[in-house]
């Protein structure tokens, strides 16, 4: 499966450097990651079979079932002198079930059938049982490879692992194919315990009944689950995982994930997993962690295995063993739950050894290559995203990267790691230090344009105007941002719009209107913020009291036609629909030809499309000239100042654009138009109407 390409001195992982001749000084580390990839395909090829196979593992690693009722368990372990197979089907006897080990330190042991059925029943409890070096002592844990875990908080935090293998005739059979890739990702992030107005953890089937129709409505095609690896605590959000092929089960139990993602495949949606490869919970007990005694299985050894600011464990992925648990991991959740492909959480960590702690990255070259890299996590990646693709070719992987990492998304045979797309994320880094530090009379449109459309050529990127993390408890989300207190008492359209709500909701629409035109080739929104949910975002822990009270997301304001709420929403969804229509993520970068500070207007085209903001607070505009290629007559298709938007109608809708045949700001036509204060609009050729 080595990848290679025809294309001259590409097949040396030096391709990029023709999309990127800055890149031409750093071809020996080019060089040498790319033969490492290579050399790896080889090893895997040789040792196990090819990549297919390898990553099958899941297949014959932990628990099998064979067709007579024997139960094969297969656990890595080589630091471990002994181990046994515990549990409920055996009385928890330690000295029961032997396993034994071969000399690849892979502990094996079958349990017999009875009559044709396993003699593990169905949901029981087990452990492995290890004797190891130090002190001969005993220690019980969860198997690595592990496909279910449930929590009783009321007797322990520590998990229990669960023998899953459920009747045939009782398993869920999926229904629905897979939608095509789409051309233009619009991505609805969302997490499922949170996604009920009421205070508690929602579950699978929640969701699927009254959150993917809400999703489908506002005109979102993929869905970027987050949590869904099982973690040991709630409010670590889902970033410290100890069980790594297990569904979380606080959402209810396996089948009514893959019921979720079946039914949003029926819908044309595609469903992305939300994937930790970055670290793993330092739990001994019920994680990774220790788990044969050694300090070192899956994880570097000492300081270099342990990231400091997370306070988790991190992988080797220099290990022959390491790279078949991750790689395994991603095909086992593309087939056992037929996700459509992978977010990748904290690349930056994997890409460097400093893992981002204390560096800011100025955008030389330098800092991409060198002594900060971590050549063996850049390698996993690679390899991870040339298997992906190679076997499932409408798979989507995104990179969250704060780096720029130049090749993030670009093909491994022209030497880059290989992702579909990268997260945006200065956007909305940029916003909310403005909305903190500036008046918006001082928001620079220059700057603005520049933050958007700064973005590496041939590389696409997933455009945002808030993140998740912005809407944790001690931040606030761009609504809270622009009208605080006021979203308490006067959100109602019964009350009189003070000057705060209408900049609120006037912004609002026009950020994200300005970022999915011009930020990137997708667009992503983090669930609620789409009609502005009030509040942050906190999970029950002991701080709070264990309350659920911020651990929600409130639907119930925005379906409440006397909240203004609902406006923002309804203009979401507007804004999707059109991109669907017109398909602007997946055109061209747009051409900007206005960016004036003082009017503080911006003007732009994108798919045919004539695109014009004017953020400025007071100034309203009669008969601006605005510049545009293509001659005809246009019409409004998009307009925040809409009465269904919460705006305030001063734009007639129903006006036709005639272009006049002069030159204007280096376009070969014009328009005029009236342009409100803190107004954005779009317009369209008449005849694509």
């Amino acid at each position: 499966m080595a990848a290679t390409s025809t294309t001259d001195g590409a097949s040396d992982g030096t391709g990029i450097c023709q999309l990127d001749p800055y890149l031409d000084p750093f071809k020996p580390a080019l060089r040498s990651r790319y033969a490492k990839v290579q050399q790896w395909l080889r090893t895997i090829q040789d040792t196990e079979g090819g990549l297919d196979k390898f990553t099958r593992s899941f297949e014959t690693y932990g628990f099998t079932v064979r067709d007579n009722g024997d139960v094969v368990y297969r656990e890595w372990a080589p630091n471990a002198l002994r181990a046994y197979l515990i549990g409920d089907f055996n009385h928890w006897d330690r000295e029961a079930t032997p396993m034994a080990k071969n000399e690849f330190g892979v502990f094996e042991v079958t349990v017999p059938g009875k009559n044709g059925q396993p003699a593990i029943p169905h949901d029981s409890k087990l452990k492995i049982s290890f004797v190891v070096p130090n002190d001969h002592a005993r220690q019980e844990r969860i198997p690595a490879w592990i496909k279910r875990v449930t929590q009783d908080l009321s007797v322990s935090p520590v998990y229990d692992a669960r023998f899953w293998n459920p009747p045939k005739g009782e398993r869920y059979v999926f229904k629905n194919q897979r939608p095509p890739k789409p051309a233009s990702a619009r991505i609805y992030e969302a997490h499922v315990g949170i996604s009920s107005p009421e205070p508690k953890v929602a579950t699978y089937k929640e969701f699927t009944q009254n959150v993917l129709p809400r999703i489908k409505n506002l005109g979102y095609n993929v869905i970027q689950l987050m949590a869904i690896m099982e973690h040991a605590y709630y409010a670590s959000f889902g970033y410290q995982i100890n069980s790594f092929f297990a569904a979380s089960s606080r959402y209810g139990p396996p089948d009514h994930l893959k019921e979720l993602i079946d039914t949003a495949h029926g819908m044309g949606i595609t469903v992305l997993l939300d994937v930790v490869h970055s670290h793993a919970s330092k739990n001994v007990l019920d994680g990774l962690n220790m788990f044969d005694g050694s300090d070192h299985l899956y994880f570097h050894e000492g300081a270099k295995g342990r990231h400091e600011l997370w306070d988790s464990r991190l992988f080797n992925y220099g290990s022959h063993e390491v790279l078949r648990f991750l790689l395994s991991n991603l095909r086992f959740w593309m087939e056992e739950y037929q996700f459509d492909g992978f977010r990748f959480d904290g690349v930056t960590s994997m890409l460097y050894t400093h893992h981002g702690i204390g560096t800011g990255f100025s955008g030389g070259y330098h800092e991409y290559f060198g002594d900060g890299v971590d050549e063996e996590g850049v390698v996993y990646l690679m390899l991870a995203n040339e298997m992906l693709h190679q076997l499932y070719p409408d798979v989507i992987t995104i990179a969250e990267d704060v780096s720029g990492m130049p090749g993030l998304c670009v093909a491994l045979s022209l030497g880059g790691i290989g992702f579909d797309y990268r997260l945006a994320m200065a956007v909305p880094d940029l916003y909310i230090k403005w909305l903190k530090e500036k008046q918006d009379i001082d928001w620079d449109m220059g700057n603005l344009v520049f933050t958007l459309t700064n973005r590496r050529h041939g590389e696409k990127t997933i455009a945002y105007a808030e993140s998740h993390d912005q809407a944790l408890v001690g931040d606030k989300t761009l609504l809270f941002w622009l009208c605080d207190a006021e979203m308490y008492t006067n959100m109602s359209v019964l009350s009189e719009e003070t000057a705060v709500i209408s900049r609120g909701l006037s912004l609002h629409k026009m950020i994200r209107l300005i970022t999915h035109g011009l930020g990137g080739e997708g667009y992503l929104n983090f669930e609620g913020n789409e009609f502005g949910h009030p509040e942050w975002l906190d999970f029950p822990r002991e701080g709070n009291n264990n309350s659920f009270q911020y651990a929600r997301r409130q639907f119930n304001l925005v379906d409440d036609e006397l909240l203004r709420y609902h406006f923002l929403n309804d203009f979401d969804s507007k804004m999707q629909w059109t991109e669907e229509k017109y398909g602007w993520l997946h055109s061209p970068q747009a051409y900007v030809s206005l960016k004036h500070e003082v009017d503080k207007v911006i003007v732009f085209e994108r798919a045919g499309l004539l695109w014009i903001f004017n953020f400025h607070p007071q100034s309203s505009f009669t008969d601006y000239r605005v510049g545009v290629e293509q001659e005809g007559t246009y019409r409004i298709v998009l307009s925040t100042d809409s009465k269904e938007f919460g705006g305030h109608a001063n734009i007639d809708e129903s006006t036709r654009f005639f272009t006049t045949p002069f030159s204007w700001n280096n376009r070969k036509n014009f328009v005029q138009v009236y342009m409100p204060a803190r107004t954005a609009m779009v317009l369209a050729l008449e005849k694509t109407l």
